[in-house]
């Protein structure tokens, strides 16, 4: 029987066994998902298990995104572009470490918004974190216009920007609402409007053409920034999706289906978050 699992420290907050272990019984595959606390310390240790062959692949959330880097044989380009790995698989005997937030992030748009393509939009993204040049790095393969990124320190913007080349550009102060007035899509990518967190109070007012929104931040369901954007007409993509589309590749590569996000399946983790209300 195949095992996968997530790691973190903590990981009780995990809803990714909920979501692997529901296509595992859907497609009647004999195989198991689970979560397992790794601290910082014991994170060798586990990946010896995983060469020992314990492990069909794994998924990986904080404090390890950035520190499983070292123990892979190969990255590929979104989890190096982004710096990050939250999903590792077995290639050969080569031990492959990916990035699937930006797939993720992509997918969930396009399949929300009906007749929706990524080709030619502009998109301001607000953040400069991990998750914001791991939803970036989707981006520019899927040959939007431009990236314009927005952050609370001027200075991680602009660094952030440097590192993406050409397609992508930052802004300070008030030149955020001018770069979402031409903007497409917008997408919140911090950690503002999460439960227990201060809101980000954006400027659509500003804006009278219809956006798309979206937050990557699923707890709650609907984020405040989301609330905010509906209440002014835009359309908004609540992060869950994101969640989902995520865990696809993943469960590919470690059981050999690619499974269907379903409205079952969104369902029975909304339910899940309405309950916990935690992350």
């Amino acid at each position: 029987m195949k095992k996968a699992c997530v790691i973190g420290w903590p990981i009780s907050h995990s809803r990714s066994p909920l979501i692997h272990n529901y296509w595992l019984q859907r497609y009647g595959i004999a195989g198991s998902y689970e979560r397992i606390a790794v601290a910082p310390a014991d994170l060798e240790k586990f990946f010896a298990r995983i060469r020992n062959g314990e492990f069909v692949g794994c998924n990986i959330t904080l404090p390890h995104k950035e520190t499983t880097l070292v123990h892979l044989d190969r990255v590929e380009d979104e989890a190096r572009i982004s710096g990050s790995v939250n999903t590792i698989y077995w290639e050969g005997t080569n031990l492959v470490g990916t990035s699937t937030d930006g797939t993720g992030f992509a997918d969930n748009v396009t399949a929300t918004v009906k007749g929706f393509a990524w080709a030619g939009q502009k998109v301001l993204v607000l953040g400069a974190g991990g998750s914001a040049r791991a939803v970036m790095a989707g981006l520019l393969r899927r040959k939007v216009e431009g990236v314009t990124v927005w952050n609370r320190t001027a200075q991680r913007a602009e660094a952030l920007s440097q590192q993406f080349g050409e397609k992508v550009s930052a802004v300070a102060g008030d030149a955020l609402i001018d770069a979402a007035r031409i903007a497409d899509v917008i997408v919140n990518t911090t950690s503002a409007g999460f439960s227990g967190t201060p809101q980000l109070d954006f400027p659509f007012k500003e804006i009278s053409q219809k956006k798309i929104v979206s937050d990557i931040v699923y707890v709650p369901l609907v984020t405040p920034i989301l609330q905010q954007a509906k209440a002014y007409g835009h359309t908004i993509v609540p992060g869950l999706g994101m969640l989902l589309y995520q865990a696809v590749l993943g469960f590919e590569k470690w059981f050999g289906r690619r499974p269907e996000v379903t409205q079952e399946l969104h369902d029975l983790v909304a339910r899940d978050i309405e309950e916990g209300q935690t992350l």
